[in-house]
């Protein structure tokens, strides 16, 4: 293996258990001084659901809970809506595409619903500035605690 990848993969456990070990906040209490860059975690309890990663962290992390966020603003709650309306398979068609689904009235209620459900979560988060380790960190934690929201399919 190149060693300069293996650098990278060899500091994702620690960066895992320091994940794990963060004690939860949720989407509308996040702590003032968190980190700007890295990956974030959604659980209900011991169900971890969705990893994701920004180097915006704070606002993305809201936005997945936020009332008021788009289809675009709030990729995990889409895919809860898709799945609790059965139209879990998506398109780049007009029937079935996104902003087709949006002027569904069973399909936004639902996705207003999952929006409120992500709110009440718990979150997790850890810091990781480098852009390489950030991706592969996000592959890891999901494969690693078999998140079942990401699937790192090919559109």
């Amino acid at each position: 293996m190149h060693e300069v990848f293996r650098a990278h993969m060899d500091s994702l456990p620690a960066a895992l258990t320091q994940l794990i070990a963060m004690p939860p906040v949720k989407c509308g209490s996040l702590p003032k001084h968190m980190p700007k860059r890295g990956i974030y975690l959604f659980s209900e309890g011991d169900l971890r659901l969705y990893v994701g990663r920004s180097n915006r962290m704070r606002q993305r992390v809201r936005n997945h809970g936020n009332p008021a966020a788009t289809h675009r603003q709030a990729a995990f709650a889409f895919k809860l809506a898709r799945e609790a309306t059965g139209k879990a398979k998506a398109t780049y068609k007009p029937d079935g595409s996104r902003a087709n689904l949006m002027l569904d009235a069973v399909f936004v209620a639902a996705f207003t619903a999952a929006k409120s459900r992500i709110g009440a979560m718990d979150v997790r988060f850890v810091e990781e500035t480098d852009p390489v380790r950030q991706c592969l960190l996000e592959v890891y934690v999901a494969v690693a605690l078999g998140t079942p929201y990401n699937d790192f399919d090919n559109h």
